[in-house]
């Protein structure tokens, strides 16, 4: 059982290790969006569509990829998807015109939808349910620290060396990744696949679809997470710069603090409710102080990179309570269905994304290239989110109750 012991963190670790390739592939194109766009002769929408085709295979994804996780483990599943991610991005930086450039970036979003999900179902399958909000808490800091750090290294090599060299050594990175999983991916010993084969293949999907709740609480989870990914994953660099007078490193510093306070505060809001034995008020109040963080730090009249810092490393802590929704949908649920449902949550949270992204685009170029209308989604998105947690209620399923 030792043996199995150490063997359940490396393959945990190869999947952390996953997401956070993953997550570097997919905010690249945010650290060279003018040189991309340059390359391609694109407007700020065309290029908001171009990074979002991530979003638009990612997203229907999820419902596949939760499925395919319950019916035949990650064993089968991660290593091909990492070589998919990984084949995608060197695509993407080989291209000679926008339609290869849109190939693989579509090809990257379709590997990198197995990376998120297929961490949370390697934690919940080798793990006891009592670990489940801080390991995922902690899987989304791999990921989100690897981003800030990658961010700024990456910045300043595109700075050098130009986008297309960094890009392509980030889908030999992949490449390598690919072998190290190929290796050692395993399914726990007692791995019956968990949706017996009697059981409609779709069955999980329409749990999820005809629950009102767990609705809820993804609709909450894509608001909560939005500004992720329309300032962390691609705007936020440009508003900087813009508004606050920043240089380019000097705001990619300051972006690269949301992921650093989300790895920081996802951890923090794990332990705090598995402490706690309770989630939604953590979701109620973490929403509300975000979008007033967040707000502080888009509209502050300062030039000051440590403000900006500062504000937005708190903005990104305050973020991390939306891991919770994860953990309160598929509690409500028999475990044989948590990768569907961890994966529908995480659909729809992406969906969001996919509206955002190209809307804050378009804002943009109506507004003649000015930010202020546009970031105001952000505090209305968290506001919202924060209401709509209210009518959350917290059910407990007897297969996740600690020590099963």
């Amino acid at each position: 059982m030792r043996h199995h012991g150490n063997m359940k963190w490396l393959i945990l670790t190869t999947t952390a290790l996953f997401f956070l390739f993953e997550f570097v592939a997919r905010v690249e194109p945010s650290l060279a969006s003018s040189e991309i766009a340059a390359r391609f002769h694109l407007n700020n929408a065309q290029f908001g569509t171009l990074a979002s085709l991530f979003f638009w295979v990612y997203a229907p994804m999820q419902l596949v990829v939760g499925l395919l996780l319950d019916r035949f483990g990650a064993r089968r599943l991660i290593p091909p998807a990492i070589l998919t991610c990984a084949t995608g991005v060197i695509l993407f930086a080989t291209a000679g015109n926008p339609y290869v450039a849109a190939v693989g970036r579509f090809t990257t979003g379709l590997g990198a939808s197995f990376a998120f999900v297929g961490s949370l179902y390697v934690v919940n399958h080798w793990f006891g349910a009592g670990r489940f909000a801080l390991l995922s808490g902690i899987v989304n800091a791999v990921g989100m620290l690897g981003t800030a750090i990658g961010a700024v290294a990456l910045t300043s090599v595109i700075t050098t060396s130009g986008w297309q060299t960094v890009f392509l050594a980030t889908g030999v990175s992949g490449l390598v990744l690919f072998v190290i999983a190929a290796i050692f991916m395993r399914d726990p010993p007692e791995h019956i696949p968990a949706v017996k084969k009697t059981v409609s293949f779709l069955a999980p999907v329409l749990v999820a679809i005809k629950d009102k709740h767990i609705w809820l609480i993804a609709i909450t989870g894509a608001l909560y997470y939005m500004p992720i990914n329309v300032f962390g994953g691609l705007w936020g660099n440009a508003e900087l710069i813009k508004d606050h007078g920043l240089n380019p490193v000097h705001a990619e510093t300051a972006v690269s603090m949301v992921f650093w306070g989300l790895a920081a505060g996802s951890i923090a809001a794990g332990w705090l409710s598995d402490y706690l034995g309770h989630r939604k008020w953590i979701i109620v109040i973490g929403a509300l102080l975000t979008a007033i963080s967040f707000g502080t730090a888009i509209y502050i009249p300062t030039d000051s990179v440590v403000v900006l810092s500062a504000l937005l490393f708190l903005s990104g802590f305050l973020g991390g309570g939306q891991m919770l929704t994860f953990s309160i949908a598929k509690e409500g649920h028999s475990s044989a269905y948590s990768g569907t449902i961890i994966a529908f949550v995480n659909m729809i949270g992406i969906g969001g994304a996919l509206i955002f992204q190209p809307l804050v685009g378009a804002i943009i170029d109506w507004s003649g290239g000015e930010f202020g209308w546009a970031m105001l989604t952000i505090p209305a998105c968290l506001l919202t989110a924060s209401l709509l947690s209210l009518g959350i209620t917290e059910n407990r399923h007897p297969d996740h109750t600690p020590g099963h």
